[in-house]
């Protein structure tokens, strides 16, 4: 077999540019994106072009074609990997893509707080130095009703940021059934761990008894604990304790009762036409002594972890030196301030706050969507697919309401071949588009369910249905 490289001549590596000479030629590109990216790419690419002619190759040399190449590579590698996505996954609060979509009162606040310098710990009344969270301890004690609160970078820090508070060193009675694994394979149990503080598991996983706290509570016991099965509910031969029977029992032991409350609802679901979930409020009228929640889930906010409740342990929190570590910053409680406003007018809440409004609209609505939007779907993935729409259920997601659903409506895709792989191969194609589509693959087809796709991304949606390739 012929060799391809010994009909390389030395002529053919001579015509290829020096990096010193292509440097002086990128004047443009030098500007763009700087002396050492631009070099470092021109190296990648000469070095591929000589391999190519090594082979036998007869890559275009021009300083063009290099130039074309070069503005290639750095404009990928320049790209970001974090990027906005379509969710038609039917989860409305999806961890993956994720959670709350923030309302643009909030947007607004985190673009003017990080374009410029602003008042973040400074009191502009005394001229001296001020505390981060008078941005927003006030407005959680307003939405909740508690004495005092604190915030830190999310639900799993302020369980943990109490616990190594109030419970170093010490015992925390836990009901089996409230052991929970959240997100990320992480567990209530390992948390106490590694906030000091020794688990003492009582009950059973699905029956729990006042008797069974009152039994673990020892000396060495630091609080009472209440944590939201927030992933899962645990039905049939069931028992737990009331929330006050709890706070009675702490209060009789002179110990604090603390509930977790997961996701942290601040507004009653039930009048909006959603299932039922208690609010924090109701939490701490039933005797919490503190409560923990999250701010990015239907509250609707940043990521961010509350604590509420009674003002001298919120003092002791703040007074840990954890707490600097799992500060927010800035931007977070310039949204999270934004979101907690819109609470005050619980008549606008669904109109203003994009979590609400996903969750809160109406199946006929959905499915009038759907109808409008078939004919291009259609026409982007015929023939080797066919569209309808379809009747569904979203789910609310991120572990709250683990077993309610909303009605809502999908394009529901099947492949002609009935086979599995090319309906892999489409939900891969709609990832690849410039505003990638997020779907579910479920029961041989994939569903595109259309409750979070807002009227505004609808036409982006149909415009780039042209570029699919199948």
């Amino acid at each position: 077999m012929t060799d391809p490289s010994a009909a390389v001549s030395s002529d053919d590596y001579r015509q290829l540019p020096s990096i010193d000479a292509l440097l002086q030629t990128m004047t443009e590109e030098l500007q763009r994106w700087g002396q050492a990216p631009v070099t470092s790419a021109l190296r990648d690419i000469t070095a591929a072009l000589r391999a190519d002619i090594a082979s036998g190759l007869k890559p275009d040399l021009s300083i063009d074609a290099i130039r074309h190449a070069l503005n290639s590579q750095l404009a990928i590698k320049s790209q970001s990997s974090l990027t906005t996505v379509l969710n038609l996954s039917g989860t409305v609060l999806h961890t993956n893509l994720g959670r709350a979509n923030l309302p643009e009162a909030a947007i607004e606040a985190i673009v003017k707080v990080a374009s410029a310098p602003s008042n973040l710990e400074f009191d502009l009344e005394t001229g001296k130095r001020g505390d981060r969270e008078s941005h927003v301890e006030a407005l959680i004690c307003e939405v909740t009703g508690a004495e005092a609160a604190t915030a830190v970078n999310n639900n799993a820090a302020a369980v943990l940021l109490v616990l190594n508070t109030l419970a170093m060193h010490k015992e925390v009675p836990v009901s089996r059934g409230e052991l929970v694994e959240i997100g990320g394979s992480f567990r209530i149990p390992e948390v106490m761990t590694r906030a000091g503080c020794t688990l003492v598991e009582v009950g059973a996983t699905n029956r729990t008894h006042l008797h069974d706290f009152r039994g673990a509570i020892g000396a060495d016991t630091a609080l009472l604990m209440k944590v939201h099965t927030s992933n899962y509910r645990v039905e049939g031969f069931t028992c737990d304790v009331e929330e006050d029977e709890l706070a009675a029992l702490a209060s009789e032991h002179h110990i604090p009762f603390v509930h977790d409350l997961g996701s942290g609802n601040l507004v009653n679901f039930s009048a909006l036409g959603l299932p039922d979930e208690p609010t924090a409020a109701q939490a701490l009228a039933n005797g919490a002594d503190l409560i923990t929640f999250s701010g990015d889930k239907l509250l609707g906010g940043p990521q961010a972890g509350l604590i509420a409740g009674r003002a001298d342990l919120i003092a002791q929190i703040k007074r840990n030196p954890l707490k600097r570590a799992l500060r927010l910053d800035k931007m977070t409680l310039a949204a999270l301030a934004e979101v907690l406003k819109l609470y005050r007018d619980p008549q606008t809440l669904s109109e203003h706050l994009p979590t609400l409004r996903l969750l809160t609209r109406a199946q006929p609505a959905i499915r009038d969507q759907a109808q409008a939007l078939l004919s291009a779907a259609q026409a982007a993935v015929l023939p080797h697919y066919d569209v309808s729409v379809t009747d569904c259920v979203s789910q609310i997601g991120s572990g709250s309401l683990p077993v309610e659903t909303l009605p809502s409506a999908a394009l529901q895709i099947v492949a002609q071949s009935g086979q599995d792989k090319d309906l892999r191969r489409l939900a891969e194609a709609l990832r690849k588009l410039p505003l990638p589509v997020i779907g579910r693959l479920h029961k041989n087809a994939l569903w595109l369910d259309l409750r979070c796709l807002e009227a505004d991304q609808q036409s982006l949606f149909v415009d780039q249905l042209g570029s699919l390739h199948l």
